[in-house]
């Protein structure tokens, strides 16, 4: 045994105890390290399954877009760029040969190497140009939150992505175009798209071209609700089929598009029966102004419809039936808010009564009286279906259609204001809005037993070049452009002026056709711009276009 060293019993437990103490500090230690680790282990996957709170977007385009698709799994290489819109440079102004150069010029200096790059293009890496953007074009460039329209060209709008443009769009103020060019939008896409539109406050133009959808719902962009002004659907591979939905869009005997002014359909496979489609969708339309039908498959049997339309035509049995209906509720206002009508006037009508059965519960004297009614209305019937003795008397009843002006006050108050000084401020008046008139409602005249009523005089615009329309089709369109201008000679109405642009060209059409040549004749009269020439005193005509 080493010298002072002690091995007493006690020494031996104090040791003992001493190292029971160390061995319990290293446990405790280790089990404080094992549930550190369990918890921040519990911790991460609580971050891991924890749902981030939705995103907020701010009305800026391009940070909401950015941070929409980082949160929708995106790597930022695969994000699309916003970027402003190119603009082709503006023409400088030509240089003014009195002004004085204040700077003479200098003699010629070789300074190749120091000339700045031309501004008419701008230089991108390789491949570049294929990435995936969106092209903002904005009210001012400084101002992130006046994006105006929004361009995607060349690539494919899955699912992901309407479902960003869902939360974004609608918080654009200042949104009023959407332009998609090749897509590849399909049915359930297209769908989704349109029940956005009308969450954005201030869009009026949507341009979807090169999109061909086998399913063709193009009529869901159309709705009742929709706020377009402004619909292209050019190159979209549209058949009959699309246009029979697009006309059930336009109107039918109970409903109208109230927006929709401009409806461009060129480049599509429409034939004669997509082209009746519309021309029936148009009978009962009276908002549409411009219509283009370019590069398609209409014959002279489609060309036709469209004489009809623009001339008059005659009532069908559903739209006569709807016709009653309206002026029924026109004559008595209560009907159409559920009230039933007073005494008075339930005496008066037609109408047996309720509780009446047959005509044998009733007295001489009721038979008589009706009798006589029946005649009297009968009388008042004809009349008003053959709309007067005279041709005039015709185009006057035919020209207090749309003549009704409503002034809106959405937004503006018409009550009179004191400014500071205690004087009165004139009354702020909207401007005068031509309000929306029923066709049916319109003076019909009755030839043969039926009731016709003019025709479309809403359209100024209308364009069927490049398609297949031979000389019969002319002669209908010649009638109808004839029937309009004598019947604004007759009773001018600002509200529908008639056709004043007609597009033909490129039709199979003869250089010395008769018809072509008046039409294009008529219509030139018919341009707002077109100025008549002048005779001077020589017998020489003189043009006044300036």
């Amino acid at each position: 045994m080493p010298e002072g060293v002690d091995d007493s019993p006690a020494n031996a437990r104090f040791a003992s105890i001493a190292k029971k103490v160390k061995m319990g500090k290293r446990t405790e230690k280790a089990l404080k390290e094992k549930a550190a680790a369990s918890t921040s282990q519990e911790a991460s996957e609580d971050d891991v399954n924890k749902v981030p709170e939705p995103y907020t977007c701010t009305g800026h385009f391009d940070p909401d877009f950015t941070e929409l698709c980082r949160r929708a799994g995106l790597a930022p290489s695969e994000i699309p760029t916003v970027v402003i819109r190119a603009k082709r440079p503006g023409t400088p102004p030509p240089p003014d040969p009195k002004a004085k150069d204040p700077n003479p010029p200098e003699e010629a200096v070789d300074v190749a190497e120091e000339e700045p790059k031309p501004k008419t293009y701008v230089t991108k890496e390789r491949f570049a140009y294929f990435k995936p953007c969106i092209q903002v074009e904005m009210e001012n460039e400084d101002k992130p939150a006046t994006v105006t329209e929004v361009y995607i060209r060349g690539w494919k709008i899955d699912d992901m992505m309407v479902g960003i443009f869902k939360t974004c769009f609608p918080t654009i103020e200042k949104l009023h175009t959407i332009n998609f060019w090749n897509t590849g939008l399909t049915d359930k896409t297209l769908r989704d798209l349109a029940a956005i539109f009308p969450q954005c406050p201030n869009l009026k133009n949507i341009v979807i071209e090169g999109n061909p959808i086998p399913e063709e719902p193009w009529a869901c962009i159309m709705g009742e609700d929709s706020l377009i002004i402004n619909l292209s659907l050019r190159h979209n591979d549209i058949t009959d089929r699309g246009a029979s939905g697009i006309s059930s869009a336009l109107s039918t005997v109970t409903t109208c598009n109230k927006n929709l002014i401009s409806l461009n359909l060129s480049h599509n496979k429409i034939t004669d029966v997509g082209a009746e489609a519309i021309a029936k969708g148009l009978r009962m339309n009276r908002i549409l102004l411009c219509l283009s039908l370019a590069s398609n498959r209409i014959t002279d049997k489609g060309a036709m419809k469209f004489g009809e339309l623009l001339s008059r035509f005659p009532l069908t049995h559903e739209e006569v039936v709807e016709r009653r209906k309206l002026l029924r509720d026109k004559g008595s206002p209560d009907r159409g808010s559920g009230k039933s009508p007073p005494p008075s006037r339930r005496a008066e009508s037609k109408d047996r009564p309720g509780s009446v059965r047959s005509g044998s519960h009733l007295d001489k004297g009721d038979k008589k009286r009706d009798k006589s009614s029946k005649k009297k209305d009968n009388k008042k019937d004809k009349d008003d279906g053959k709309g007067g003795t005279k041709k005039a008397d015709t185009w006057k009843k035919a020209s207090l259609i749309a003549e009704t002006v409503t002034k809106t006050t959405k937004g503006k108050k018409t009550t009179s204001s004191k400014d500071k000084k205690g004087g009165a401020m004139p009354e702020s008046e909207s401007p005068d809005m031509v309000e929306a008139i029923n066709p049916l409602l319109e003076s019909v005249e009755s030839i043969e037993g039926q009731l016709w009523i003019p025709g479309n005089r809403s359209i100024i615009s209308l364009n069927l070049s490049r398609n297949e329309i031979g000389e019969a089709g002319l002669k209908s369109i010649l009638l109808a452009v004839q029937y309009q201008i004598t019947l604004a000679n007759l009773a001018p109405n600002p509200a529908l002026k008639g056709l004043m642009r007609l597009s033909l060209g490129r039709n199979p059409i003869r250089a010395d056709s008769e018809a072509y040549q008046k039409i294009q004749d008529l219509m030139l009269t018919r341009d707002p711009f077109y100025k008549a020439q002048a005779k001077s005193p020589d017998g020489d005509t003189q043009s006044l276009a300036g």
